[in-house]
């Protein structure tokens, strides 16, 4: 699995002109799944999100989760996120897993993302033609990948 997690000040992600989900401050989270990936991965990383600290403390500096702010998270799956470009300029997609493997997997991830902050998230639709929109707050984007848990 892969992840793309940007710190917002508010996302949203809207489906033939309406919003299906939207958040104020917290991540947007974009998930990639390969068919190599199972629960285990989606635990791992549903643990890592929940409590990477970069989010400001009183002083100023990244000491705090989103569990710690309460803050909001919008998951959007992402199979572009799975693209090789090794050969050539067109990206292919192989790796991703199909909708058998991905919907389920993504469902499972946004279930215990959701039991690890105790509170609902906001999901995109899988497959959907999706317009995202975000406030990227700092700007903070890091990128996770399961095959290098450690």
């Amino acid at each position: 699995m892969r992840a793309v997690i940007q710190r917002v000040q508010h996302a949203s992600v809207t489906i033939n002109g309406q919003i299906k989900s939207a958040i104020h401050q917290g991540f947007l989270i974009l998930l990639g799944i390969e068919e190599a990936d199972n629960r285990d991965d989606a635990d791992w990383l549903c643990r890592k999100i929940s409590t990477l600290r970069v989010f400001d403390d009183e002083g100023g500096v990244m000491n705090r989760s989103l569990q710690d702010i309460g803050g909001e998270a919008l998951v959007v799956s992402q199979f572009t996120l799975m693209a090789s470009y090794k050969k050539g300029n067109r990206p292919s997609y192989i790796r991703a897993a199909g909708h058998e493997h991905a919907i389920p997997l993504y469902e499972y991830f946004c279930q215990a993302l959701e039991q690890a902050l105790g509170r609902p998230i906001g999901t995109g639709q899988f497959g959907a033609d999706m317009k995202v929109e975000l406030l990227n707050d700092g700007p903070v984007t890091i990128c996770m990948d399961t095959k290098n848990k450690e």
